[in-house]
């Protein structure tokens, strides 16, 4: 390597060094405002827009769009989008809940981005999120069927006016049939198969068991509301009144307060599989010997 060569190694080497010291000093002084009465700094802000669009953009090129037109799909769309969505997103005419006016950032006029994302790249929003904006994984919350009616009546909204968005839910009124609505409580199925553990793993964050759980290994899962998870596998009962069997972690995981009234851990609307794959990531957590 050539002294010139060395120089400039050496130099990116001590200006990195040098920035995330600065870095560390900023946030550990507690300088950075993280309140949501300000909003990002210009930089940060337009770097987590590129990077959303650009991580959208990157995961689309196999999603395969089905008719968007078809029959009663954006009717449907529109009572999802009434029913999940305008809360936080507004409609023509029609202003977000108060709670989402002061979410940082703030979610967006969807009316826009129809106009410059394209079907898949909507479809990939709704259905996996976006980290630190709000934009939950809506594939936890509903099917892909539903997921793609959304799409369809997004793609719809630009070409509503106030006037449109008020015939429209004058016309058809009611809520849809969710997923998470249909569900209902059972008795426990004896012949369970525990479904994927790294789609477990996954899955807890998505019904906020991190909220309330230390859970050994998983980022933000050191509350202590609830009981630790630690060593699941090598428990004897399940909240202490469940022989700890797949088909009892997965009625316990689904419908809590059936088993144990006075429980303080709410149904969250666990579907079949999630629990599945959320009892497979629980049995893999025993207790060090």
């Amino acid at each position: 390597m050539t002294n010139w060569k060395r120089v400039a190694a050496l130099t990116t080497l001590v200006l990195a060094a040098a920035a995330g010291m600065v870095a560390a000093v900023v946030l550990y002084i507690g300088w950075y405002d993280v309140s949501a009465t300000q909003p990002h700094m210009a930089p940060a802000h337009r770097m987590f827009d590129i990077a959303a669009r650009q991580s959208i953009r990157a995961r689309v090129q196999d999603v395969q769009v089905p008719d968007l037109d078809a029959e009663g799909r954006a009717v449907s769309g529109f009572k999802l989008f009434r029913a999940h969505c305008v809360q936080c997103h507004g409609a023509p005419g029609l202003a977000p809940e108060p709670f989402a006016r002061g979410m940082m950032p703030a979610p967006s006029a969807l009316a826009g981005s129809a106009r410059e994302w394209s079907a898949q790249e909507i479809y990939q929003a709704i259905r996996n999120g976006i980290k630190m904006t709000g934009m939950p994984a809506w594939k936890y919350r509903l099917d892909d069927d539903e997921i793609w009616d959304l799409v369809a009546f997004i793609k719809v909204l630009p070409t509503l006016s106030p006037a449109d968005y008020q015939r429209w839910a004058r016309q058809y009124p009611g809520s849809p049939d969710t997923r998470a609505a249909a569900s209902h409580a059972g008795v426990p199925i004896q012949d369970v198969r525990l479904g994927d553990a790294g789609a477990g793993r996954q899955a807890l964050h998505q019904y906020l068991c991190t909220t309330c759980h230390a859970i050994p290994g998983v980022v933000g899962a050191d509350r202590h509301v609830g009981p630790p998870l630690g060593g699941m596998a090598d428990r004897l009962y399940i909240a202490g009144v469940l022989p700890n069997t797949p088909a009892n972690m997965v009625h316990w995981l689904r419908y809590p307060t059936q088993v144990d009234p006075q429980s303080a851990m709410p149904d969250l609307g666990v579907t079949e599989q999630d629990a599945r794959d959320i009892a497979a990531f629980l049995y893999t957590l025993r207790d060090d010997k």
